[in-house]
């Protein structure tokens, strides 16, 4: 399996970076999980938008699913346009999305995802658990080839989160903050202190820390880490490729 960061910030994307993105592939098969801001055009350089063959994606906010529109674009403007794009999310989570093009324009077909559910997507399992966040947040569990990625998408410490990273060989983790999360966000969004807790809970393999605010600096997020989980930890960077397996 190998996992490609297009984008890992929060929020919003600092000069030449981007949001919320990730490729994985296993056997030909590509499976994008979120399309936050300023994704698209990184994952041009990897693949076609044809080529894409699964979306999942976490929850609604724009910075995990906004480039979803220019990916559709893509697909539905071609001149040989290839079939609908199945994509799974929340429900309701793609509605401001989907809408900024006039009905019927782009072609997809959505399947609404949630708690306990297990998707098959090509040579890919997909297990799904709910997260505490703003709005509804899907964590998920991708397994391929006997290897287990998981991804927090954004959400508040939870033991559900370990639950679905049990034994995986790498936990993409939400760290907005390297140590305290302000009392505003506190129960909604996760520390690299908290990552670090659900890797260690989960005996992860690796800890891979994403959606670092603004201003964060990597390094400070992985020491943050380093004190409550043994194991590998690094940040996640757009352009990375990891060889899972």
């Amino acid at each position: 399996m190998r996992l490609t960061v297009l984008g890992a910030r929060g929020a919003y994307p600092e000069a030449d970076d981007a949001c919320s993105g990730f490729l994985v592939e296993h056997d030909g098969f590509r499976l994008l999980l979120d399309a936050g801001y300023a994704t698209f055009p990184r994952l041009l350089t990897h693949c076609a938008a044809a080529e894409v063959d699964a979306v999942v994606i976490t929850h609604g906010h724009p910075d995990h699913c906004v480039d979803l529109n220019p990916l559709l674009r893509a697909r539905s403007l071609a001149d040989d346009p290839p079939p609908p794009l199945p994509v799974y999310a929340p429900p309701g989570a793609l509605d401001a999305v989907l809408a900024l093009d006039r009905p019927g324009m782009l072609d997809y077909t959505l399947h609404p995802a949630g708690d306990g559910d297990r998707l098959r997507l090509g040579p890919f399992t997909v297990d799904i658990r709910a997260l505490p966040h703003f709005v509804p947040d899907n964590g998920v569990r991708v397994t391929a080839g006997g290897v287990a990625l998981a991804y927090q998408g954004d959400s508040g410490p939870s033991s559900d989160l370990a639950a679905l990273a049990d034994g995986a060989a790498l936990l993409l983790a939400e760290a907005s903050y390297a140590e305290a999360v302000p009392a505003d966000s506190a129960g909604q969004l996760s520390s690299a202190l908290d990552a670090a807790a659900a890797a260690r809970a989960a005996g992860a393999g690796r800890l891979l820390l994403t959606h670092l605010f603004p201003g964060l600096p990597g390094a400070t997020a992985v020491a943050a880490a380093r004190s409550g989980y043994a194991g590998p930890v690094d940040t996640a960077d757009a352009g990375q490729v990891w060889e899972l397996g």
